[in-house]
């Protein structure tokens, strides 16, 4: 059985959590969102497994979506991208610092952050700083 693998991704522009429900139910309603990248995922099977996309939000990882499928997609300027198919429940997760980078990145299940137990993703957020610190002495 194919272990499932993940997918990390920078939330350019949102602020928070809040910004990237607000955004996807902008575009796509209560349906599935999706996200186009321009690279097909080589390890496509494995992130079918049960992946999730992750995303870093100013600094941080905070949330992710399970991926449904990939698509491909042709873009206006004729080159052809994958759609990654996400679920419209975004899921919470334990701030994790990340530094930026461009694309995005394969993520394995043993790097992932917890999920946030239900109710915790309705309290007010920790200051990012404080996120930071505390997810680097290990205590997230």
């Amino acid at each position: 059985m194919t272990q499932p693998l993940h997918i990390l991704k920078l939330c350019v522009g949102a602020e928070g959590v809040e910004d990237l429900i607000a955004w996807q139910r902008a575009h796509f309603g209560t349906g599935p969102a999706r996200h186009v990248t321009r690279m097909w995922p080589k390890r496509a099977e494995e992130v079918l497994a049960g992946g999730s996309l992750y995303w870093v939000i100013k600094g941080q990882i905070l949330a992710r979506q399970p991926i449904l499928d990939l698509q491909p997609v042709t873009g206006a300027d004729g080159i052809a991208r994958c759609a990654l198919v996400l679920d419209p429940a975004v899921i919470r997760t334990d701030a994790v610092p990340r530094r930026p980078f461009q694309g995005w990145r394969y993520f394995s299940a043993t790097e992932a952050p917890r999920d946030l137990a239900a109710g915790r993703g309705q309290e007010e957020p920790l200051p990012g700083d404080l996120q930071a610190a505390l997810a680097e002495i290990g205590l997230r």
